[in-house]
């Protein structure tokens, strides 16, 4: 579990109370890049896409963009 890789707790010298949030983000990434083909998305048998929340709960907008 990344929580306990990555505590929220912990000793950071980043002091704004969000580090393991950032530590988070940058292992699992934030963003991801899917081909489209006839309006569905090309995700293999087993794929997903998935939204990680490290720094809330908080509203948050996304978006996507199509090119």
């Amino acid at each position: 579990e990344l929580n306990k890789v990555i505590p929220f707790d912990d000793n950071y010298s980043h002091l704004e109370g969000n580090s393991a949030a950032h530590i988070k983000a940058s292992i699992i990434g934030s963003s991801v890049s899917v081909p489209v083909k006839n309006n569905n998305l090309l995700l293999g048998t087993w794929q997903g896409i998935c939204f990680c929340e490290f720094d809330g709960p908080r509203r948050r907008k996304f978006y996507v963009k199509i090119m």
